[in-house]
């Protein structure tokens, strides 16, 4: 059996800390009964059983708004938000207690939530059209579940067929699941990166454009941090401890992330903990639906400063950090391993997997004795791409069916011009090294195909139901990038 091998050594990073930066709105769902059932790893109610027993729900209402995302005199750009307030909001609970929501659809178009990376019950994982019916416009549906997992969560919107609009037009959030002891800090920062496609007079490129969902997706012209134009400002007293969560929610934008004026050592991705490790070159990959969490010490000299900067073009500055203040004292200890998520498989043991290839084709095609044209896409625009032949659609029969407790084998090969961001729902997997000889030393559910690749993940199916392998670049998802796959 392939054993874990421990992670590179890793280059030493550098970028300052931050202070609190402005935007993102906070939901805190105060505790509300019911820890995760023991001995089930995914952590809620099953198929048939009644939902976990909680408090009241919190209302959340999905309506049309507007934000400023260019300084006057341009106009506010007409998006949809929750309760009103354009920042994405971000839902903190304790691990154990219950996420209680009924979302309030005041949209023309319908809707569901996915709360990406949860290891939730099936009835509860957000896909509309697939795992629920989808929130038709003036109704509502009540989401109530219990994360087995502490980490960092995304809330995305996903109803086949529709998903980008209702994440261009701004639906996104975060889900944090707060463990039982968590690690000290001083701040504990929640950053989202956003992109939009706007008009030169500040409103939003109309959708459904086949050549966005044929190649790259529908790529913003601007980016946000927490909802507001970068670069954001954050600043924290010298020697403070800052934990920053950093997710990926934009529509199809992947890019890398560097950290300049500071050592960051990241705590965990996709939601898990890991061993604690500094980035190599001090970068990250960030494919849309990635999350680490990150700690880092601000430097104790007054004055100094750093950033972060999204590898885009020349480089795009997404956060400045400074300190300011009186220094925190005393020093404090060594960062440190946040721990382990209890209801992790233990181990992915190999021997006896269920093995499956997937292939993923179609797109725009790229002339490659003209590599400077434009790529070409003459297809049925609704079915852009495919999975093993298969375009994703309502009703689409699952790939392969296995029963619970199965490990998993998946050959994932990208037949496709353009790179590949992937997401498992439900489960959370390992990247395995080319030999099947060890895996990459973290759990992930998001991870990026490179074009002309393919890559093996292995996975406990643990958990019951029908189940999305899917894009997350959503004009991709909305023409046919996904398949499905059954635990019984």
């Amino acid at each position: 059996m392939p054993k874990p091998r421990s992670p590179a050594p890793h280059a030493s990073i550098s970028v300052p800390r931050r202070v609190l930066l402005g935007g993102a709105a906070a939901l805190s769902l105060a505790p509300r009964g019911t820890m995760a059932q023991a001995g089930k790893p995914q952590g809620s109610a099953a198929p048939g059983e009644k939902a976990p027993a909680a408090g009241p729900e919190r209302i959340l209402r999905v309506a049309p708004g507007s934000t400023r995302l260019k300084p006057e005199p341009a106009a506010a750009t007409p998006v949809w938000t929750f309760d009103g307030t354009s920042p994405p909001p971000v839902v903190r609970i304790k691990l154990g207690e219950t996420v209680r929501l009924k979302v309030e659809n005041r949209t023309d178009k319908p809707l569901s939530l996915h709360w990406h990376g949860v290891r939730n019950q099936n009835p509860m994982d957000g896909v509309g059209g697939i795992t629920q019916a989808p929130i038709a416009p003036g109704a509502d549906f009540s989401y109530a579940f219990v994360p087995p997992d502490a980490g960092t969560f995304l809330i995305r919107p996903l109803v086949v067929g529709g998903s980008s609009e209702p994440s261009g037009r701004g639906l996104a959030g975060a889900l944090i699941v707060e463990e039982t002891l968590p690690p000290a800090a001083d701040q504990d920062l929640t950053l989202l990166m956003q992109d939009w496609r706007i008009e030169e007079d500040a409103s939003l490129l109309p959708f459904g454009q086949t050549t966005f969902a044929a190649t790259s997706g529908r790529l913003g012209s601007l980016v946000t941090l927490n909802g507001a134009p970068v670069p954001a400002t954050i600043t924290g007293r010298p020697g403070s401890r800052v934990r920053l969560r950093l997710g990926n929610v934009c529509n199809a934008r992947g890019t890398r992330i560097r950290f300049d004026g500071v050592k960051v050592y990241v705590l965990a991705v996709d939601g898990q903990p890991t061993d604690t490790f500094e980035p190599l070159r001090a970068t990250l990959p960030f494919p849309p639906g990635t999350r680490y969490d990150l700690m880092l010490d601000l430097p104790t000299e007054a004055g100094a400063s750093g950033s972060v900067t999204a590898l885009v073009g020349n480089g795009l500055v997404l956060a400045t950090l400074a300190v300011a203040g009186q220094p925190v004292i005393p020093a404090r200890p060594a960062i440190t391993k946040i721990g382990e998520n209890a209801l992790l498989p233990a181990e992915v043991k190999l021997q006896n997997a269920v093995r499956r290839d997937i292939t993923i084709t179609g797109g725009a095609r790229i002339d490659k004795d003209k590599p400077t044209t434009e790529p070409v896409y003459t297809g049925d625009p609704n079915r852009i791409w495919a999975v093993n032949g298969a375009s994703g659609s309502t009703g689409l029969t699952p790939l392969f069916s296995v029963k619970r407790g199965q490990v998993v084998v998946l050959a994932i090969k990208n037949a496709t011009a353009f790179p590949q961001a992937l997401h498992l729902h439900g489960h959370v997997f390992r990247l395995l090294h080319p030999l099947d000889d060890g895996w990459e030393p973290y759990w992930l559910d998001t991870f990026q195909l490179l074009e002309g690749r393919t890559a093996r993940i292995a996975f406990k199916a643990d958990n019951p139901g029908r189940w999305l392998i899917s894009s997350t670049v959503l004009e991709r998802f909305d023409t046919g990038l996904w398949t499905l796959f059954e635990v019984t």
